[in-house]
């Protein structure tokens, strides 16, 4: 799956990406894991890769878990966590129900192949990170590099913070758009994000809403006798694919969808019907390398929400539990010392 575009220089690419890039959080850098890591984007690419040809469909559900992540207490790995005695984690609030179980299985396998190479030195929070900068890239999307150093958290969020912190698809524009300024991302951002849906699939209740009792007049009336065949009642259990064009390639077609009433989401369709962000969609759909551009400096920005770095939280041996005892007090030497391991 390795990917070779004709006219496409990549390098060159992410040279100018990193120039036009969001200002850096403190903490971060670029090349964070350069002497302590150096071959950890080729360890965690490659494997990708191999669990790509069997299932693309992973892509979608690590780019998820990238954003479910970073919007709730900040991209720290705190969705990660399994719950403990002090309550439920993150995992079991509603709008983290639908998380592919895959996805956890991957970033932890991850974690294994990169620790056996370089030691517990990368966090699971740039594990995250970086499996969702791949997912884009090998379903089709731009290569891009993202600033590392992320540390991971020692708690993980409430339900309630849980709930507050991931806008249902039943919201409007004017809803999402409000929410995300509180993260500093503007509407231009918004859109780009909502980009991601361009993989993926949905189960038909964020969505039956729009079908029953009464048909949402904003949406194609084909697609809606499509989804009603899928989605016979409101409360089915089935899903079905984001974007009907290229469900598993990363591309700008959701625009294309949006522009002609066929989107899946309130939150989705939306964001043409609103006047402010109607152009951003339309100037996505007929440039897809606007649509790259804006998307990953959206990436970037999203991806150092209330980041955990130097001596803050700890580098997990284990990315669904905290470290205990003595081996959360190594973690923070373990930066230190190439190649040293869990005991």
């Amino acid at each position: 799956m390795a990917r070779i575009r004709e006219g496409y220089d990549e390098d060159t690419y992410k040279i100018r990406q990193k120039a036009q890039s969001p200002p850096i959080v403190e903490g971060l850098s670029w090349d964070f894991y350069k002497t302590t890591c150096p071959n950890l984007e080729s360890i965690i690419r490659e494997e990708l890769q191999r669990v790509f040809k069997g299932d693309i469909g992973q892509a979608a559900g690590l780019l998820r878990l990238h954003f479910h992540d970073c919007f709730v207490q900040g991209c720290d790995a705190s969705v990660l966590l399994d719950g403990s005695a002090s309550g439920p984690g993150e995992q079991e609030a509603p709008p983290n129900l639908t998380l592919r179980p895959g996805a956890f299985v991957i970033i932890n396998d991850l974690r294994r192949r990169v620790q056996e190479v370089c030691g517990r030195i990368v966090s699971c929070a740039d594990i995250t990170a970086l499996a969702a900068r791949d997912a884009v890239y090998l379903s089709g999307g731009p290569n891009y590099s993202i600033p590392l150093g992320r540390r991971d958290s020692l708690t993980f969020a409430t339900r309630n913070e849980t709930l507050a912190n991931l806008p249902p698809p039943t919201s409007n524009a004017s809803a999402i758009l409000t929410f995300l300024a509180t993260k500093n991302l503007d509407p231009t951002d918004v859109v780009a994000l909502s980009g991601g849906h361009t993989i993926g699939i949905s189960h038909c209740t964020s969505f039956t809403p729009r079908l029953y009792p009464n048909q949402d007049p904003t949406m194609d009336k084909t697609l809606a006798n499509n989804l009603k065949d899928i989605c016979p009642t409101q409360n089915s259990t089935n899903t079905t694919i984001m974007d009907i064009r290229t469900p598993n390639l990363f591309d700008n077609k959701y625009y294309v969808g949006l522009m002609n009433r066929q989107g899946l989401f309130t939150s989705d369709q939306d964001l043409y019907t609103d006047r402010r962000t109607r152009g951003i969609v339309t100037s996505f759909a007929i440039n897809q390398t606007l649509f790259f551009e804006k998307f990953v400096i959206a990436m970037i920005k999203m991806g150092q929400l209330s980041v955990l770095t130097g001596t803050q939280g700890e580098i997990r041996g284990n990315c669904s539990a905290r470290n205990s005892g003595i081996s959360a007090t190594w973690s923070i030497l373990e930066e230190e010392q190439k190649g040293w391991f869990e005991f």
